[in-house]
C-alpha cells in the first residue's frame, strides 16, 4: 500500500513555497509557476506510477526528459490556494517516452492542466541538467523590485548584474555568474522558452523585462533563496534611487576580495581591472 501523498515532503515543500511567494506579493492572482523534478524512488512511495489518470499532449519535444517525474503548479491556479487544496492546484506528471505528452499521475482534480509555461520550464530543466545534473527546480515569479528595475535600469547583463552585486554584499557570493536577460517576449510560447533556456546554460537567474524572473537550483530552498537575494538587492536599489541616487557603493576591489574570501569568481569581464 502506498503512503498518503499529502504527507510527502515534496508536496509540503511546494505548498510552503507557493504560500511564501504569494505572501511576498511576487505571485499575484495566477502569476508564477514552479516545476520540481522528483526522484522516482520517492514518487513510488506515494503513487502507483502505472496508473495514468489522463495523458496531456504537449507542443514541445520533451524527449530529453522522457520518463522523468515532475510536481508542477497548475495553469490558472492561484498560489494562495495551494496549501488548502494541493490536489486541485498541483499535479504529478511523467513525461511520455516520445516526449510529446505528459501523463498525469496525481492532481488537477478539477480537470486542470500543468502551467502554460511548461515548455519554458522543461527547456530550462534540460539546459540546467546539461551543466548541473543535480538541478531539480525551476521557479518563475514576478518579484516586485526586480520587475521595477527593468523599467529604470540599463538592460545589459553586465550593468544589471554589477548594480545588484553593489547593492548587497552577499549577492556576488550567491550568484557570481551574474544574471541573464532576454528581450521582452510573449509568455507561454516556445520562443520565450528557447531564449530562457539558452541563458540557463550559464546563469541560474534570468530576467524577463517588464514581467518577472526565472530561477533554477538544486532544491526549493536554494532556488527561492537565489531569487530572494537578487530581489533584496533590487529593493535596496529602488530605495537608494528614491533617496537621490548612489553616492558610494561596494568597489570592484572589494568585490574581488569578497570573491577570494568565499571561493567564488565573478563572471569574466564583469569587474573592472
Amino acid at each position: 500500500m502506498t503512503k498518503d501523498i499529502l504527507d510527502a515532503d515534496f508536496i509540503k515543500e511546494m505548498a510552503k513555497t507557493t504560500s511564501n511567494l504569494y505572501r511576498l506579493g511576487w505571485d499575484e492572482r495566477n502569476g508564477g509557476n514552479i516545476t520540481y523534478l522528483l526522484d522516482e524512488k520517492e514518487v513510488v512511495e506515494y503513487l502507483d506510477v502505472k496508473k495514468i489518470i489522463r495523458t496531456i499532449p504537449m507542443d514541445f519535444d520533451g524527449e530529453k526528459l522522457a520518463g522523468k517525474y515532475f510536481l508542477v503548479t497548475g495553469s490558472g491556479k492561484y498560489f494562495k490556494n495551494v496549501e488548502e487544496a494541493p490536489a486541485v492546484n498541483l499535479g504529478v506528471i511523467q513525461v511520455s517516452e516520445d516526449g510529446k505528452a505528459v501523463h498525469l499521475l496525481w492532481g488537477y482534480t478539477d480537470g486542470g492542466l500543468p502551467t502554460s509555461e511548461l515548455p519554458a520550464h522543461f527547456m530550462s530543466h534540460i539546459a540546467r541538467l546539461s551543466v548541473d545534473p543535480e538541478n531539480r527546480v525551476v521557479m518563475h515569479c514576478h518579484a516586485t523590485h526586480l520587475l521595477a528595475m527593468t523599467f529604470t535600469h540599463e538592460l545589459t547583463e553586465r550593468a544589471f548584474t554589477r548594480t545588484l552585486w553593489q547593492m548587497c554584499t552577499e549577492c556576488l557570493v550567491v550568484f557570481p555568474e551574474g544574471v541573464g536577460i532576454i528581450p521582452w517576449l510573449v509568455p507561454g510560447t516556445n520562443d520565450i522558452g528557447k531564449a530562457t533556456s539558452e541563458k540557463m546554460k550559464e546563469n541560474r537567474l534570468i530576467v524577463w523585462p517588464h514581467h518577472g524572473i526565472y530561477g533554477a537550483g538544486q532544491s526549493m530552498d536554494e532556488t527561492f533563496g537565489l531569487i530572494e537575494t537578487a530581489e533584496k538587492a533590487a529593493e535596496v536599489y529602488t530605495i537608494v534611487m528614491s533617496q537621490g541616487g548612489i553616492k558610494q557603493a561596494i568597489t570592484d576591489e572589494q568585490l574581488k576580495a569578497l570573491g577570494e574570501r568565499f571561493g567564488v569568481e565573478a563572471k569574466a569581464g564583469y569587474l573592472n581591472n
